[in-house]
């Protein structure tokens, strides 16, 4: 809202600074000081709210040490890093951006099922929460709505590269930019429709799903959108899940969506700025420069977050936050084509996500082949196992937030090392 007004008043009346709020670093700069301000000081109102309420944790007892300490600290602070997200994404993005509004969509609808979980919970004393089903068909829905927006809205689109040594650039040619680079490639100065990705490591780094069905011959037109999106929301459900899987212990699902937040800024600026995407040889993704703004507010809602969530947290965030951290993660990566970095990017949920597939999976295995289940972990997750072997939850945080800054550098580095 703001980006409207000032921009209204640079055009109208020259209003002095102004024209500021045209930049994007600036934007980023105002989202992330106003989301931490937001969770710091809007955050203690909300946790003695939560306080007077009884919204405290029912903790199982699983043997695991400082753990009946935590009975009682009020959870749904999610509640505290949504508004931290919204407020400063409605104050200085263009909210008639696509990507924009199908972030607002993504951070709600996530965050409505979280809390449907957590006030089941909590004021129906339901240990169970919401039932996996209706969790697992929330998540599709928001797969679908993405997957079909992103497919089918004419918004969404790429510039094409084009090989300079091929075409003689005209100087007033609106077909092509002149953005030669050392690589000899140019881009079409057309937008166009196209489900190609990013994929790490290899030099001509583009891979179309289109190619996944290149057998269909005629019936292309109709699998190809579905096998879209389908994808979309497979990834969306792996990620928001294994966000909620990995918020096990103070601090460790938000310390690490921080670091993962960051990763995604850098990647939303480069490849909707045709300077570095030139520079980089990468795909060049029209108008997804306004993400990195609400990247930064979701950066500094969590690091605000931390604040009352690092050991002893005086607050968890719940499903409320925990599946909109990574449904938002999720649908991001997909929106500047960058999901088949996520194994990367999000190695700490993927991991944690693992390990409890294969715990299950190995318990019951064994179960049917001995008369009696047998583990691979102490205990899953996998940061539940460590508490197990007696390292205190805070050194596993900070260990497991040093390997996810490892990542996060090594998807940086994606972007030249092919």
């Amino acid at each position: 809202m703001l980006y409207y007004l000032f921009d209204y008043l640079d055009k109208t009346y020259d209003f002095p600074g102004a024209g500021v709020f045209r930049f994007l670093s600036f934007r980023a700069a105002m989202a992330i000081i106003t989301s931490l301000v937001i969770t710091l000081f809007l955050g203690k109102g909300i946790i003695r709210q939560l306080l007077r309420l009884q919204v405290g944790e029912t903790i199982r007892d699983l043997g695991l040490e400082g753990q009946k300490q935590k009975q009682g600290t009020p959870t749904m602070g999610g509640l505290i890093i949504i508004a931290a997200i919204l407020i400063p994404t409605l104050l200085f993005t263009r909210l008639d951006n696509v990507y924009i509004i199908i972030m607002i969509i993504s951070t709600l609808w996530l965050g409505f099922i979280g809390f449907l979980d957590d006030y089941i919970k909590v004021f129906k004393k339901d240990k169970e929460g919401l039932r996996a089903k209706s969790k697992l068909v929330g998540q599709v829905g928001l797969g679908l709505i993405i997957g079909a927006v992103l497919y089918f809205n004419p918004n969404v689109v790429v510039r094409e590269k084009v090989d300079a040594s091929h075409i003689v650039v005209k100087q007033q040619s609106n077909v092509i930019d002149d953005l030669d680079n050392s690589e000899g490639v140019i881009f079409s100065g057309v937008n166009e429709k196209s489900t190609k990705t990013t994929i790490p490591f290899l030099k001509n780094n583009e891979f179309d799903y289109a190619e996944l069905i290149g057998w269909a011959g005629d019936q292309k037109s109709w699998m190809l959108p579905l096998l879209f999106i389908l994808i979309v929301t497979f990834i969306i459900t792996a990620v928001s899940n294994g966000a909620n899987i990995t918020d096990g212990i103070d601090g460790l699902a938000t310390g690490t969506s921080a670091i993962i937040g960051t990763t995604l800024a850098i990647f939303a600026y480069v490849s909707g700025n045709t300077v570095f995407a030139d520079y980089l040889n990468i795909m060049y993704i029209p108008n997804t420069g306004e993400l990195m703004v609400f990247m930064s507010a979701f950066v500094g809602a969590c690091v605000g977050f931390l604040w009352y969530n690092s050991y002893p947290a005086q607050v968890f965030m719940g499903d409320t936050g925990s599946l909109a951290l990574g449904g938002i993660i999720a649908v991001f990566a997909i929106a500047i084509r960058k999901e088949l970095l996520i194994p990367i990017i999000c190695g700490i949920f993927l991991v944690e996500n693992l390990s409890v597939m294969m715990q299950v999976s190995y318990f019951k295995y064994t179960r049917k082949k001995y008369g009696e289940g047998r583990r691979i972990l102490r205990m899953s997750p996998l940061h539940h196992h460590y508490q197990k072997l007696g390292y205190h939850e805070s050194k596993i945080v900070t260990r497991f937030w040093i390997v996810g800054i490892m990542l996060a550098v090594l998807s940086v580095v994606t972007l030249k090392l092919r």
